[in-house]
């Protein structure tokens, strides 16, 4: 290749694009992104601002700097394309416009060894100033072409590329280096360059799929690092080879298609990927389909788009009760699918065949029975079941049941059976064998999707229930219920009230009459005759009763058969009590309180009367003539009809309590009046109005129910006062029962029995006896002896006569009584060394069974083997040493 030269021409500064038609030649596979050309734009005055614009702005892009880029990867057409670059002047909005033509570089055709040896040359381009003229003479820069580079190359590394200098070398001692991504940028150390020749070289094999292409810069220095040329752009494009298999997406592909479809129904895509360039062959992958299982009911049931990966059904018979599911082997294959240079790889197409509505439901039998006992809701009176050939368990095979007919009142249900998909026959409302004795429904079964089309439903989708009605004995009722019946009050005991009778609706069963009772009669006021529901009263009728409300008595009856089983039913009887004047009027309050003197001294009262109108109000107010003292004293004036007003008819009375009978009259028809006694506390008053000496008055006329409160706080108090004398008691008797209070004959402290003890030794001499203190006869810590030695311990040698020491008299502290006897042991010449058996009381000589603290017996001794005690472990460590030691 002929080394690339620039050339310029004289010209005078004049803005916008140096020439018309730019031309450049790039590699065929553009990728985006990817730096094509620069253009250059002359501008008179540096200070300008230019916007470059493309008229193709979907593939390409420019730069403020001028440098024309891809704006997505495409492959070059072997024509030259064309656009247009745009410069527009911000300020001035003057536009310039430039034609670019970009020719793809040939094809590689191997060149020969020698001919591959040739090394590019790259000249940077140089620019002259003139300083007496105010004009600059300046070349334009080249636009370098990429530089292509197969990867995966085998080398020899390194490998040159190219040869970078400038025609300045000639004058100048100049250095050359190159920087961006490969060079002294991530991945360093790929691409480097002699800096004194300039030579650019690649150190290793390249690969494509990790980086398509490096952007590189060259710099030209002098000796002190002074730049000596503008840095140009180096492009390298890394050739792709077919050196990856495609993979697919996924191993196994999963799809579904509903049977019977017909020929091109869409299934699925499969898709695969391949690392290399998709630009060319090396990317370019098709698919076929390798084998299909099952093969039926033809061995090609589906096919594949070679290059979209899209699977098609093209023959018809798909059924998903024959075949469920179809299993393909995929294969893509790079190089166009070429059998014998490309690379392939398989994957797995799992197809289902989805079910359709295409087998309707069909009944196992025309006819289906059931019987239900009458009034019973919510039974299941039959069960039809159904066969059907889709999938169980989706719509296509869920089973929906209706009536056709049959069932005008609407009184049967069906409901399906999610499980096994049985249609359940069910009573929803009550059934009167009286009525009806037998049942023919029509039902019919669907699916819950509709048939597929051209499917009709066949006779086996319909069919016919036969239920027949069981007599039941039910239950008697009243008519009417219940019975409302209107009667003064008053009524007499023994009289005859109503009759309250019921009726059996079992007309078909041999009964024999209804016998009636009483359920509730909360006044006991009724009673009924059990054989023709006759009601009598049994007291007087009285609508002031508080179990009557609002003048209503509600009162219950039971009826009752002798059916098999026997049934009862109730029925409620409602006396209206119509009101009679049998009620006398009262005082109301009881109580008041008035001033001694005249004024003020008024008592407002009410008359009450349990009766309704016209039996109570308006009332009539007046005090009887006897005693004579009570008109004297006092007089009454009604101020409404239910409400009069007492006064004094004196100044003054005297202050105290006074009983004042009042007669009050009602207005019924013949008139109820009664004296009521009004209890008047008058006392002395202030200014206000206010008694002032009420205490004193109530005091002296305390009520009953203040007695009996005081009399409640006395017993109360007297309870508690016997509770705390009997705690005390107790108390008392537990704390004596704590005293030893024993017998000395019968005192068992001597006999304290003493287990697993080996004998004392030096470790076992001092004991804290404040333990067995008792808690009432604990003494001060001051007079109790501290650490007595154990002196009473018998020796093994012949046994002396010890003096009997004498028992402590009941001691009050089982500590006091071991305290003496051990003193006593202290001070016993006679008693033996510590370091022998205990001895905690002597019995005697002469003792039939012998003394066990004599362990010098004949049959001990020497003629007996005592070794065996020291395998026995440590707790019979002292009694080894004391018969297994020898003489010692």
């Amino acid at each position: 290749q002929a080394p690339i030269k620039a050339t310029c021409e004289d010209m005078s500064c004049k803005a916008g694009f140096p020439e018309d038609v730019h031309s450049a030649v790039v590699s065929r596979s553009v990728h985006g992104g990817q730096p094509l050309l620069n253009v250059r734009f002359r501008s008179c005055d540096g200070n300008k601002k230019i916007h470059f614009g493309s008229s193709e702005p979907e593939d390409f892009r420019v730069g403020e700097d001028g440098v024309v880029y891809a704006e997505r990867s495409f492959q070059l057409s072997a024509e030259p394309t064309e656009f247009v670059v745009s410069a527009q002047d911000k300020e001035t909005q003057q536009e310039w416009q430039m034609r670019v033509k970009l020719t793809p570089e040939p094809a590689f055709t191997g060149a020969s060894e020698k001919d591959q040896r040739k090394i590019e040359e790259i000249i940077f381009p140089w620019q002259q100033y003139k300083q007496s003229s105010p004009l600059k003479r300046q070349k334009r820069d080249w636009v370098i072409p990429p530089i292509n580079l197969p990867e995966n190359s085998k080398g020899p590394f390194p490998q040159e590329l190219v040869r970078i200098r400038s025609d300045r070398d000639k004058s100048l001692s100049l250095r050359y280096s190159v920087t961006g991504p490969g060079a002294d940028q991530p991945p360093t150390g790929i691409f480097i360059i002699n800096p004194i020749s300039g030579q650019l070289s690649v150190t290793k094999p390249l690969d494509r799929e990790q980086i398509a292409s490096f952007h590189l810069r060259a710099h030209a220095v002098d000796v002190n690092g002074n730049q000596v040329e503008n840095p140009i752009d180096i492009v390298i494009n890394v050739i792709d080879m077919n050196d990856n298999r495609p993979e697919f997406l996924h191993q196994v592909w999963n799809g579904t298609v509903p049977e019977g479809s017909k020929p091109g129904t869409y299934v699925m895509t499969v898709t695969a990927i391949d690392a290399d360039d998709p630009n060319t062959q090396n990317g370019m992958l098709r698919y076929r389909i390798l084998s299909q299982a099952p093969s039926s009911p033809s061995p090609n049931m589906f096919t594949i788009n070679n290059e979209t990966g899209d699977i098609i059904t093209v023959a018809a018979g798909l059924d998903r009760e024959k075949v469920q599911q179809y299993t393909l082997i995929i294969q893509a294959t790079d190089m166009e699918g070429n059998p014998t240079y490309g690379l392939s790889n398989t994957a797995t197409a799992v197809i289902a065949v989805t079910d359709v509505n295409d087998n309707p439901p069909e009944f196992t039998a025309m006819t289906f029975y059931g019987e239900v006992p009458e009034n019973r809701v919510d039974v299941i009176v039959a069960n039809l079941t159904v066969t059907d050939k889709d999938q169980p368990h989706t719509p296509a095979w869920n089973a929906m049941y209706r009536m056709t007919g049959g069932d005008p009142t609407g009184r049967f249900s069906i409901l399906t059976d999610p499980n096994s998909n049985d249609g359940l026959v069910t009573v929803i409302k009550p059934i009167d064998f009286e009525t009806n004795r037998m049942f023919v429904l029509t039902v019919a079964a669907e699916n819950q999707v509709p048939l597929a089309k051209g499917i009709q439903h066949p006779p086996q989708s319909t069919a016919t229930v036969s239920i027949t009605v069981i007599d039941v004995n039910e239950s008697p009722y009243f008519v009417p219920n219940p019975k409302l019946v209107r009667q003064e009050e008053g009524l007499m005991a023994g009289s005859i009230l109503t009759t309250f009778t019921a009726q059996d609706p079992d007309r078909y069963m041999q009964q024999t009459s209804l016998r009636y009772s009483k359920l509730s009669d909360p006044a006991n006021w009724l009673k009924i005759d059990p054989v023709n529901g006759q009601i009598t009263t049994t007291a007087v009728l009285d609508r002031e009763s508080i179990y009557v409300q609002n003048n209503m008595y509600n009162a219950t009856f039971l009826a009752s058969d002798n059916g098999i089983p026997p049934m009862s039913g109730t029925g409620t009887l409602q006396i209206y009590l119509l009101d009679i004047n049998d009620n006398a009027p009262q005082v109301h309050p009881k109580e008041a309180t008035t001033c001694e003197t005249l004024q003020p001294n008024a008592i407002n009262i009410t008359a009450v009367d349990p009766d309704i109108d016209p039996n109570a109000g308006p009332f009539a107010f007046e005090l009887p003539d006897t005693p004579a003292s009570i008109k004297r004293n006092w007089t009454i004036v009604r101020i409404s009809g239910d409400h009069a007003q007492l006064s004094l008819r004196i100044r003054f009375l005297e202050a105290g309590i006074y009983d004042v009978p009042i007669v009050i009259t009602d207005s019924g028809n013949p008139h109820a009046s009664s004296t009521s006694l009004l209890k008047v506390k008058v006392c002395q008053c202030d200014l206000n109005g206010d008694c002032t000496d009420v205490d004193r008055i109530v005091g002296a006329g305390l009520g009953t129910g203040a007695i009996i409160a005081i009399l409640l706080c006395i017993i109360i108090l007297l309870i508690l006062v016997l509770m705390f004398v009997v705690w005390m008691k107790r108390r008392d008797k537990e704390r004596q029962a704590k005293q030893l209070l024993i017998d000395p004959e019968d005192d068992v402290r001597d006999n304290i029995l003493k287990y697993d003890e080996e004998g004392g030794g030096e470790e076992d001499q001092d004991y804290d006896l404040s333990q067995l203190q008792q808690p009432d006869t604990v003494e001060p810590d001051a007079i109790k002896p501290v650490g007595i030695r154990r002196l009473d311990e018998r020796p093994i040698h012949a046994e002396p006569q010890y003096p009997v020491r004498s028992a402590a008299p009941h001691p009050g502290d089982i500590g006091d009584f071991i305290n003496e006897g051990l003193k006593a042991a202290d001070n016993d010449p006679t008693a033996p060394p510590y370091d022998s058996l205990l001895v905690f009381d002597y019995e005697g000589s002469g003792s039939t069974a012998g003394s066990l603290s004599s362990l010098n017996s004949s049959s001990s001794g020497g003629e007996q083997d005592y070794d065996y005690l020291n395998d026995w472990g440590p707790r019979f460590k002292k009694l080894a040493d004391m018969y297994g030691g020898g003489d010692d």
